[in-house]
């Protein structure tokens, strides 16, 4: 070989090339990578809250189903020691007949006054299929000044363009509008069905500001489920996993929020026991309570669905309420409104959460869409 000859250029690396293209995508550490050992209970490593204790400052129940405008039952349902935190809830006639809404709507504004629970709204029924009110009725003509606040409770089974008009102009008018979601969500026609109803009423008018009024979702957390499926297939079946995906969508809707209500899994909700007295007078032990096994597999499921709602909405757009979201028929098992308070606030409490977000959820989110004093 001459010296003249030249050899050829060494080839680069695969990673030399790789680095000039950008930094490569780390590995996401998982989130036990961020837990503290069992042992710990330094500063550095402190101990999560213990779900036991983790209790809301104050509650607002923001979905009481009442058609007559009477929260006697509900009242007793609660019971003293939980209606003491309640500071506020937002009253659902749904169920009343359409000739008799404004009767109860005008009983329940010359008596809310004196109510011991401050209501800091009325959920009236709307229709959507019906439209956008040509000629709408006195309540929602007068809703800016009335006192508890109007806001309209609606069912959503498919999209259509009444129903899209309809959304719209209550959105246009300012009106925070509860839709009860019972379209197919078993099936993706069901899901693309809702996306398309907020997309298209929801659209920003061409150089005008965004449309003021506030979207709440019912009956999505936690969806209709079927409790015959085991939890081990559930995680992979694919209806969660749809569900995990469409849930990420509609948290980038603006002004859209989710209620945590009891779901229609053709059941009522477990009932929650008292705790049992410790076995001595003199025991430093806390009482214990004893959970029964359908409690148990309740929060496991409803933990599941809660999940991917957090990540996908964060705690500022979840709203606490104690009735269930499906319509009620005579063969609905009922719900009692104590019994799903403590199933709610421990299948979040048992997700590590802190207090500001227990708050959050149970209170301060309900004031920022309905109002009330903080």
């Amino acid at each position: 070989m001459s010296a003249a000859t030249t050899l050829p250029p060494t080839p680069k690396s695969p990673s030399v090339g790789a680095r000039r293209k950008g930094p490569k995508d780390l590995p996401k550490l998982p989130l036990s990578a961020f837990t503290p050992p069992n042992t710990g209970t330094s500063d550095r490593f402190p101990l999560a809250p213990d779900p036991s204790t983790l209790q809301p400052t104050e509650i607002i129940d923001a979905h009481v189903i009442a058609p007559s405008g009477e929260i006697e039952s509900w009242k007793s349902q609660v019971g003293q020691k939980l209606g003491g935190r309640i500071r506020g809830l937002v009253l659902s006639l749904h169920g009343v007949q359409q000739d008799q809404v404004e009767t109860v709507v005008q009983q329940v504004q010359s008596s809310a006054s004196s109510s011991t629970i401050p209501i800091l709204a009325i959920a009236v029924p709307f229709v959507l299929e019906s439209g956008a009110p040509a000629a709408p009725p006195s309540y929602l003509t007068n809703a800016r000044s009335s006192k508890p606040a109007i806001v309209l409770a609606t069912t959503f089974k498919e999209s259509s363009p009444a129903a899209i008009e309809a959304l719209r102009w209550a959105l246009q008018e300012g009106f925070t509008v509860n839709i009860d979601v019972q379209s197919d969500l078993q099936t993706e026609s069901g899901w693309d069905s809702l996306e398309e109803l907020l997309t298209k009423a929801t659209t920003k008018p061409e150089d005008g500001p965004g449309l003021p009024g506030k979207i709440i979702l019912s009956n999505l957390l936690p969806p209709p489920d079927s409790l015959a499926l085991p939890l081990v297939k559930l995680l992979t079946h694919p209806l969660y996993q749809t569900y995990q995906a469409h849930i990420g969508s509609l948290s980038l809707f603006a002004n859209l929020f989710v209620t945590f209500v009891p779901p229609a899994w053709g059941a009522p909700t477990p009932p929650t026991p008292p705790p049992v007295p410790a076995a001595a007078e003199d025991s430093k032990e806390k009482p214990q309570r004893v959970e029964s096994k359908e409690a148990r597999e309740w929060k496991k499921r409803i933990k599941m669905y809660v999940g991917p709602v957090i990540e996908a909405f964060g705690f500022q757009r979840i709203l606490y309420g104690s009735s269930p979201a499906a319509p009620r028929t005579a063969s609905t098992p009922a719900s009692n409104a104590g019994d799903w308070f403590e199933l709610a606030r421990e299948s979040f409490a048992e997700l590590g959460i802190e207090q500001d977000a227990i708050d959050a959820v149970f209170a301060e989110n309900a004031k920022s869409v309905y109002g009330g004093s903080s």
